[in-house]
């Protein structure tokens, strides 16, 4: 059954994958098939197109997809006649995600999801692109005018599909040619990145050019430590500026705690309402770095309440980390459909019915409660009437406004906050995609490891412990290696650079905290196993996959510090870390190794990279060593 749904008239193979993503079209009258050999095997056997969709569980456009096209027994029809079509859980296989990622922004110029790739049967692509509606709109050609003209020119213009495909092959598995700069990139570039960023920064709002806006943590952290470098004043104050912003908006769940995906809109009003595990670790070490920078204590609570509601409602009974929560749930005021933030929005008489009158007053005028609604109104009226809960006044002014004292005032808005969180808890909430994945842990563990050391929490390093020995435990491979996946009692998926590389980094974070040298050990492991499998011995730096994984048309490589930072940037950070702590100087040429095969990106665009720019920081010194 689909995220979206009633009861399903139909079954096909996603049935029995673990994947919530897959198993969410299960359902579906396309007759789906995993990625996998049997379905290239029926593509090149009836001389079929392969139509592969990627996507994930939380995507509240790969639910409108599925929704408009795939649950659609005409559109089904095409697909199950003209093509073999395929689903992807991007976050189980990002590999596959990346490679054809690669292919949909060179020849569209943006990506995104659900992701929609036409191969041939030889897994080459020949046209992409991210939604389609199910008829012509949005400037967009509609999904069953594509698979007709596509099918047809299948059967017509082979061999110029063949060439085209053969072509985007060759693309995809050619070596980088960007001349390297002369000299080894240093400090130099982070003051580069600086100035951009600033350029780049909204002045009005905080965060960095227009809608949508996402969170950029990893930039805002490199700017704190320019700040730290050089005093320049700037950047602390972009800094400083955007995390109160986003702390203030609809991105930041005001009764919850915890952080959506990215902004709608410029003033951080209107989030897009999904909660993924890896924005809730990244700002939540981008918090702590601020308040440990500023010493503001609101950076603090942020970071807390990021964290607790983490263990809240993204924790396992064994102490892992679930990936996500979705953008679309049960609408309270329409039995029967779901709708985007529909368990986060607000209408005002429901909030006045739930608090006192007085606690009402203070709450609406707090959080900016309009009775039409302050959400952004959309063209298809999603949000009408909905109010999203976002800083509209500060407690000094909720006093004065009602005659209250500061600490009065707070009083009873923390009261009206717990009444509202109460409140929202009877709604059906958001699916929870449940996987456990190893990288996105160790970004998690890692952030409640340094947590527990700046706020003084044994609770955080309790949690971040915990969730370290699930991971060595339930994720472990034979010969010391990582899964990549973890769901319903099955560990699965051979992991990726990522998946050591954060891993690697949450096992040293666990080490920096407790002194138990078993971490230090596996995290050494995890290192080794980077520069044994994953590298690229002719241009330098790691490759996503390992030499021992599935061959795909290319070996894809990542480098951008994007949502998520890649791989080699945190790899280049956890070499430098090792390096100091054991004295092995092997560490620190591979550091150096990933500094220098990158080195022409980085030259270019240094705003890009800027995860790899703070492992530059941080080899530059200086730091400080105890030995007991």
């Amino acid at each position: 059954m689909s995220a979206h749904a009633g009861p399903a008239s139909h079954t096909n193979r996603l049935s029995r994958e673990k994947s919530p993503y897959l198993l969410q079209h299960a359902g579906n009258p396309v007759d789906w098939y995993p990625w996998g050999p049997e379905a290239f095997e029926k593509a090149a056997r009836e001389n079929k197109p392969v139509f592969l969709s990627i996507g994930y569980s939380t995507c509240h456009w790969c639910h409108v997809m599925e929704e408009e096209s795939f649950e659609n027994p005409a559109t089904a029809e095409i697909l199950n006649r003209d093509f073999v079509s395929i689903k992807v859980d991007r976050e189980e296989r990002p590999d596959i995600d990346s490679l054809y990622m690669n292919y949909v922004m060179a020849t569209t110029g943006s990506g995104g999801w659900p992701m929609s790739v036409f191969l041939t049967p030889s897994k080459k692509p020949f046209y992409g692109g991210t939604y389609f509606p199910p008829e012509d709109r949005y400037g967009m050609p509609g999904f069953k005018s594509l698979l007709a003209e596509l099918s047809g020119a299948w059967k017509t213009r082979r061999e110029e599909i063949d060439r085209s495909a053969d072509s985007a092959a060759e693309f995809l598995g050619a070596k980088r040619r960007l001349d390297a700069p002369a000299g080894k990139p240093g400090p130099e570039l982070i003051a580069r990145a600086a100035e951009s960023l600033s350029k780049m920064f909204d002045e009005a709002n905080g965060g960095f050019g227009r809608a949508p806006k996402f969170p950029r943590s990893h930039a805002l952290s490199l700017l704190l430590r320019h700040w730290k470098r050089t005093g320049d004043s700037r950047s602390l104050a972009v800094v400083e500026k955007t995390l109160a912003a986003m702390a203030a908006g609809g991105l930041y769940d005001q009764l919850g705690g915890g952080f959506h995906r990215y902004s709608t809109d410029a003033v951080w009003r209107v989030p897009h309402f999904e909660k993924m595990l890896y924005d809730q670790a990244l700002l939540a070490l981008t918090y702590l770095e601020a308040w440990q920078a500023t010493g503001n204590d609101d950076d603090a609570r942020v970071a807390r309440e990021t964290l607790d509601y983490v263990l809240r409602e993204m924790t396992s009974p064994e102490g892992a980390f679930y990936s996500a929560q979705d953008a679309d749930s049960p609408d309270p005021f329409a039995p029967g459909k779901k709708r985007e933030g529909a368990y986060f929005v607000w209408k005002r008489p429901e909030l006045i019915a739930a608090l006192d009158g007085r606690q009402a007053e203070a709450a609406i005028f707090r959080f900016g409660i309009e009775e039409d609604g302050n959400a952004v109104q959309d063209p298809h009226g999603e949000f009408v009437d909905q109010n999203v809960l976002y800083l509209a006044h500060t407690v000094e002014e909720t006093a004065r406004r009602f005659g209250m004292t500061p600490a009065e005032a707070g009083r009873v808005l923390d009261d009206a906050k717990k009444k509202l969180l109460a409140r929202r808890a009877k709604r059906a909430a958001p699916h929870l995609d449940d996987k456990v994945l190893a990288d996105w842990n160790g970004l998690m563990i890692a952030a409640f490891a340094e947590a527990s050391r700046v706020l003084g929490e044994p609770r955080y390093r309790d949690a971040a412990v915990k969730a370290a020995e699930f991971v060595s435990s339930k994720l472990a491979a034979p010969g010391g290696g990582l899964f990549h996946r973890w769901r319903d009692g099955e560990a699965a998926v051979p992991g990726n650079l990522n998946d050591y590389a954060f891993m690697a980094w949450g096992y040293l974070a666990v080490y920096e905290t407790t002194f138990d040298e078993k971490w230090l050990v596996r995290s050494r492991q995890a290192a080794d196993t980077i520069a044994e499998s994953f590298a690229d011995s002719g241009a330098g730096g790691f490759y996503l996959t390992s030499s021992g994984a599935e061959e795909l048309i290319a070996r894809p490589k990542e480098i951008y510090d994007g949502a998520v930072p890649s791989g080699n940037s945190v790899a280049a950070l956890v070499f430098r870390k090792l390096e100091r702590v054991t004295s092995e100087p092997a560490y620190a040429r591979l550091a150096d190794r990933i500094v220098e095969a990158f080195a022409a990106e980085l030259e270019a665009e240094p705003t890009g990279y800027t995860q790899l720019l703070a492992a530059i920081d941080w080899a530059a010194g200086p730091s400080s060593e105890v030995v007991f």
